[in-house]
């Protein structure tokens, strides 16, 4: 076995494909082009999938490559174990329907031993082969490999749904009883045991079988085309021919961890971090390189989280400053032979990765120690889900990271009540926000800003007042233009709280009025305006005045107390296990998130309607109350999930629902008017949301909500009449029963009946299409004996060669079949000549022919192309002149190969 550097086990496996006729293939790039179904290249063979599935034909159907991979899928594995890795390299060769076992078996043992190549002593590699698979053992026995080498395992079979499969063989190296401490020998193979002894290197699939549905292994029909396809990984290799430990002291990694150790000063003994450091940054180099984006989402986030556990990693290294970046060079140095564009793109690559470590570490030190803080002070081994969020949403510290922390401390975390939490603050991200209310908990002006401004919009919708602050893109300023953050010593508007968005309106200042487009609480729950003021200037002290927008707040108060009234009503009519886990109350519609086992039935939506409806028409009494929170609790009022309350509390009271509630109402419920259900859904995790709306609102947003609906009851219908149009025109006799749509009523029970609309229109169009197509083979199907009497016997074989005159594609297609079923075995070759075309379709039976290249042969020779699989193809000639030579030279060719 020759010692070799990682550059030259790459390089030497790649030559000997070479010298084997193969294409070497440069590595795809991480980020998939035109495969939306992976988020990274994670396989040798991912980038190639276009040739095994037949999308394309490659140049040379013989190729090997070095490709780069990321997987994700077991990052919390990445530094515990010996090899597990986010970045790897993974050598392939593969074969698309060229070569297959025996070459493949013979390659494989020639690289593998061969003085020449890598020199591998045979007695020391064992191989796995499938149960089923005798002619895999038998070629290996012939290769030389002892019978007591080879091992037999009902895990060797590579399948992943419906399409190409086939058994593999995998290749083990011994390391010797050294890593055997137990000295269980080949039962840690036989037995298929983690273990660090026999090391896979190479797993070899024989893709030969199509997998079906429904079908035993023994069942599947063999593919008319094998495939090869290898992986080795580059990593295991090293450690193997390197004769390390484990992977991460080969020459792939060990230069990033001494580059580490001279950055943290702390000398590597094995601990996990300089593991994990060395692995991350290989993929954050890589993925960046390739052009793969930091961010909050797919990809990015997946990103975003390998560089941020690497840095916390680090910081038990010491490090509490940036230091990935640094380590960039190493990784561009190390893997230069092979990938020499990362010298040129170092310093591009320095910069995102120092950028993001450098916003990182802001967040992640006070996140972890609020963390571990936590820990230290409860009792029950659980990280509580708001918890969780709070230090997601604060402090930027990511969820996956809290559940690594509270792991090693031997806690949990509520990941469902994470995700009610991560839901809530979803509902309040609207579009409309600015910059300044999103930051606005983070600024250090705001903070600072302590002065007392009193809401007086509980009793009043105007006010007179004077300006205390005036914030302009987050910094306090004396005077401003503009978009303006401004704070009175009173006001009426009622800042977003408790799920209902924040009061609009107008300023009044010297005679003219400003827009005020929405109202926030700073982080001392002063009530604070966005203010539209142009070009025209704002002073702190001015006298001004306030007018919340009446029809604004109106329409807000009905779709609050209506919220409050659909909590209750859910809890009387489906359970009184239902709480609220998050609202939106606006003035165009209202949201409200609930707990409950299951999606609501449509009977339940609309007993929760007709009951809020019901204590609408009751006209209750709403009175508000202040009173302390012990005395609340006695009233048995609804408190919102995860909400902290003081000492007093507000209790809305409407007699049939009683909430804590810091909103506005109305005074009685019969000013709601009217509450409709337009829409329920599930967000996951046993969470579910209503959203309604109240009065007037109702029809334009049931409008809205039925929109797509509408569109696709519009859709069916155009579609109804095309098929009315084309029976008519061909003169069949169909039938069709006109569905009659019920007219829209300001309740839930429209959503339902749109939606049996369109389900009745799916199934009458569905079942018109039917009749229709029907119809036309009834019309036109002509007697199968007129077609046999063309039948030919040709070497104890039918043959039926004929013409068929302007049929429709399924008619000639069904006629092939019946004729083949009748002429088994045998084959039938139809022509069906179109006004300026010729379809040729061949159904076969005997093994002798080869339906694809008879239609081919028989389009060419008439101007087209085509083909198909051996048992049944199609394909289109362009000169109907020609068809009667294209016939005369497919008798001929059956003649001959028969």
């Amino acid at each position: 076995m020759k010692r070799m550097k990682s550059y030259e086990i790459r390089q030497m496996w790649l030559d000997f494909w070479k010298s084997k006729g193969h294409d070497i293939i440069p590595s795809a790039s991480l980020v998939p082009v035109n495969d939306p179904s992976l988020l990274w290249i994670n396989a040798g063979v991912a980038p190639l999938k276009k040739y095994f599935d037949g999308r394309e034909i490659p140049a040379n159907r013989r190729m090997a490559n070095s490709q780069k991979s990321i997987r994700t899928n077991d990052i919390e594995n990445v530094g515990r174990t010996a090899r597990h890795h986010t970045f790897f390299e993974m050598l392939g060769n593969f074969s698309i329907g060229d070569y297959f076992r025996k070459e493949a078996l013979t390659w494989a043992m020639e690289i593998l031993t061969s003085p020449k190549w890598f020199g591998f002593d045979l007695n020391r590699l064992y191989f796995t082969v499938h149960p089923s698979d005798d002619e895999s053992k038998k070629l290996w026995q012939e290769l030389g490999v002892a019978e007591n080498h080879i091992v037999e395992l009902e895990s060797n079979f590579w399948e992943i749904g419906e399409g190409p499969c086939g058994p593999n063989t995998e290749i083990f190296y011994d390391r010797g009883p050294k890593y055997d401490p137990d000295n269980l020998g080949i039962q840690l193979l036989e037995q298929d045991l983690d273990n660090d002894r026999y090391i896979e290197i190479w797993n070899i699939v024989f893709s030969q079988y199509n997998a079906e549905a429904g079908k035993k292994r023994s069942e599947y029909r063999e593919l008319p085309s094998k495939n090869i396809d290898t992986g080795m990984g580059l990593e295991r290799m090293c450690c193997v021919l390197q004769e390390t430990e484990t992977n991460y002291e080969t020459d792939l990694f060990l230069p990033i961890i001494e580059e580490t150790e001279r950055l943290t000063q702390v000398k590597y003994l094995g601990q996990m971090a300089f593991k994990v450091i060395a692995d991350h940054v290989r993929s954050v180099v890589f993925a960046v390189a390739d052009g793969a984006i930091i961010s909050n989402e797919g990809r990015g986030y997946v990103l975003r989280r390998i560089l941020r556990r690497a840095v916390r990693f680090g910081r038990k290294l010491g490090m509490n400053e940036a230091f990935m970046y640094k380590l960039v060079p190493v990784v561009a140095e190390i893997m230069k032979e092979h990938y020499p564009y990362l010298l040129d793109k170092v310093e591009d690559i320095q910069k995102i990765i120092r950028f993001e470590e450098e916003k990182f570490l802001q967040t992640l030190e006070a996140g972890e120690k609020r963390l571990v803080d936590y820990i230290n002070n409860v009792d029950e081994k659980i990280v509580s889900g708001p918890t969780a969020f709070l230090l997601y949403d604060t402090f930027g510290f990511p969820y996956e990271l809290t559940v690594e922390v509270a792991s090693e401390h031997g806690f949990k975390v509520d990941e469902e009540g994470f995700l009610t939490e991560l839901e809530k603050q979803k509902e309040k991200s609207r579009a409309s926000r600015s910059d300044e209310q999103s930051m606005v908990t983070q600024n250090e002006a705001m903070l600072a800003f302590t002065e007392e401004s009193n809401f007086i919009g509980y009793d009043v919708l105007e006010a007179e007042t004077e300006v205390i602050a005036l914030f302009s893109e987050g910094v306090r300023v004396k005077e401003a233009s503009g978009e303006v953050l401004a704070v009175f010593k009173e006001t009426p508007f009622y800042a977003e709280a408790g799920g209902q968005i924040g009061d609009r309106g107008f300023l009044k200042l010297a005679g003219k009025q400003y827009k005020i487009t929405d109202t926030t609480k700073l982080p001392n729950f002063q009530h604070a305006s966005l203010v539209q003021l142009g070009k025209e200037k704002i002073r702190e002290n001015e006298q001004v005045k306030l007018i919340v927008d009446p029809d604004f707040r109106k329409h807000v108060i009905k779709n609050h107390s209506a919220t409050h009234l659909l909590n209750e009503a859910l809890r009387r009519v489906i359970g009184k296990h239902v709480s609220q886990q998050g609202s939106y109350v606006g003035n165009e519609f209202l949201r409200f998130d609930f707990n409950h086992y299951s999606l609501l039935t449509n009977e339940e939506i609309l007993a929760v309607e007709a009951l809020v409806n019901e204590k609408i028409n009751e006209n209750l009494k709403v009175e508000i109350k202040e009173m302390p929170f012990s005395e609340a609790k006695k009233l048995d009022v609804q408190a919102v999930f995860g909400e902290k309350y003081g000492d007093i509390v507000r209790v809305v009271d409407m007699d049939f629902s009683k909430e804590l509630c810091g909103g506005c109402h109305v005074k009685e419920t019969g000013e709601i008017k009217r509450f409709a259900i337009l829409g329920v859904e599930s967000k996951g995790s046993g969470i579910y949301r209503i959203e309604a709306a109240t009065d007037a609102r109702i029809k334009p947003e049931l409008a809205r909500t039925l929109a797509g609906i509408e569109q696709e009851i519009s859709d069916l219908r155009s579609k109804i009449q095309s098929l009315l149009e084309e029976a008519k025109a061909e003169g069949l006799d169909v039938g069709y029963e006109e569905i009659e749509i019920s007219p829209v009523t300001e309740s839930y029970q429209t959503v339902i009946n749109r939606r049996k609309e369109v389900q009745l229109l799916q199934e009458s169009a569905k079942e018109l299409d039917k009749r229709i197509q029907k119809a036309k083979k009834e019309r036109n199907v002509i007697a199968l004996e007129d077609y046999l009497q063309n039948n030919l016997t040709i070497k104890d074989y039918n043959v039926l060669i004929s013409k068929t005159y302007g049929l429709e594609s399924d008619v000639v297609k069904d006629l092939a079949d019946r004729l083949a079923d009748k002429l088994n075995p045998g084959v039938v070759f139809l022509a069906n000549l179109m006004e300026n075309r010729i379809v040729f379709i061949c159904k076969n039976k005997i093994d002798k022919l080869n339906a694809g290249k008879l239609v081919k042969e028989a389009a060419v020779i008439t101007g087209g192309n085509g083909g198909g699989r051996s048992d049944f193809a199609q394909a289109g000639g362009k000169d109907p002149s020609k068809i009667d030579l294209a016939l005369q030279a497919i008798k001929e060719r059956i003649e001959n190969e028969l």
